[in-house]
């Protein structure tokens, strides 16, 4: 990476930083009790162009590359996770259309997703498909010049809020092809918020798709139906894990056992240097996979980078003894918030499967 590229991240992270600290940690705490996000954050997300990430200038965009991508979404994970998930969707769905979108679908969608004026939803999961593609029973068939899509989804977040969602369905040739569906179309029925163990403002519900018509351009191809946003979830876990260290580290600072100070029992500086190691090596493969993304580096860098996330937030819970067991204290929050970095875009046993079959070619 040249050093243009490294001062650009660096002056970008800074105002991601900058931003998560100012806007989001304030309110984590209520957002979690609520379940809810303040609606304001979005509007301030849009205006900072943060929607626009990985979208073409041409089209309003900010056209950032994938290394300075993934280092917003882990300074705004380090702020609130469910917000930087709500970005990574939006980017993902938006660097799809801009990947293997026709012209129209461009000039439609991605000046108003970048302006943050359409917020877009995945629903690719079904309850007997999990992460399976070739499992998919929502089917999508021609009638006259239209499409119509029938089926159900499990798991979409943000599939209430969105004004777009991006539906993987199977055709008639039994083909699976995406859709850019307008959540206002009729027949597109978003069920009751699920609730969650950890990412709580994130709204997720399921999705009935009750012969929603929409136009045949609205069908979106690509070579493979892999949707899962697995950088954007590594950066996520990566910034949980940064902001469980941080907490982790001021704490010992100043908490006391038997009159000396946390920080200085050696038992527990090998425990802190530990976990500031994994997570620079977390983000050093978070980023080597932004440089380079092969699908065995992404699988890589989810894989390393939630797992080191569940570990350093659950010592960072020990460190804090008893209080870290405690809603009045911040790192069971995180806690809570890296299991589900294990799970979401593709589970850890998955991507384990994904990384040795690369191994054989």
């Amino acid at each position: 990476m040249n050093s243009m590229a490294t001062t650009q991240i660096t002056e970008i992270r800074q105002l991601a930083r900058q931003f998560a600290e100012a806007e989001l940690r304030p309110h984590v705490e209520q957002w979690d009790h609520d379940a809810q996000l303040d609606p304001q954050v979005l509007a301030q997300l849009a205006e900072l162009g943060f929607f626009g990430m990985l979208i073409p200038e041409s089209h309003g965009g900010m056209e950032f590359d994938l290394p300075t991508y993934v280092s917003v979404l882990e300074e705004l994970a380090w702020g609130e996770p469910a917000v930087a998930f709500i970005v990574a969707t939006c980017n993902h769905v938006a660097r799809t259309i801009v990947q293997h979108g026709t012209d129209a679908q461009k000039q439609r969608w991605l000046e108003p997703m970048a302006q943050g004026a359409v917020i877009s939803c995945i629903a690719a999961a079904e309850e007997d498909a999990g992460p399976d593609p070739t499992a998919i029973k929502t089917q999508a068939g021609r009638a006259d010049d239209d499409w119509i899509i029938t089926g159900s989804k499990q798991w979409v977040s943000n599939g209430r809020a969105a004004q777009l969602a991006l539906v993987l369905a199977r055709t008639d040739k039994d083909a699976l092809s995406g859709f850019l569906v307008p959540t206002e179309s009729a027949g597109y029925r978003a069920g009751e918020r699920e609730t969650t163990m950890g990412m709580r403002p994130l709204e997720i519900v399921s999705v009935q798709l009750e012969r929603v018509r929409v136009p045949a351009d609205a069908e979106l191809q690509f070579p493979l139906p892999r949707l899962q946003q697995t950088l954007g979830a590594a950066a996520i876990a990566t910034g949980i894990a940064q902001a469980a260290l941080d907490h982790a580290v001021a704490y010992a600072d100043v908490r006391e056992q038997f009159q000396t100070r946390l920080r200085d029992f050696e038992g527990l500086q090998y425990k802190l240097a530990e976990m500031a190691t994994r997570v620079a090596a977390a983000r050093a493969l978070l980023l080597r996979a932004a440089e380079e993304p092969s699908e065995q580096n992404r699988a890589m860098a989810k894989y390393l980078a939630s797992e080191n996330a569940m570990w350093v937030s659950t010592n960072a819970v020990q460190i804090y003894g008893g209080y870290g067991y405690m809603r009045d204290y911040p790192v069971e929050k995180l806690m809570r918030d890296a299991k589900a970095t294990e799970i979401m875009e593709g589970s850890n046993e998955m991507q384990r499967v994904l990384i040795a079959r690369e191994l054989y070619g």
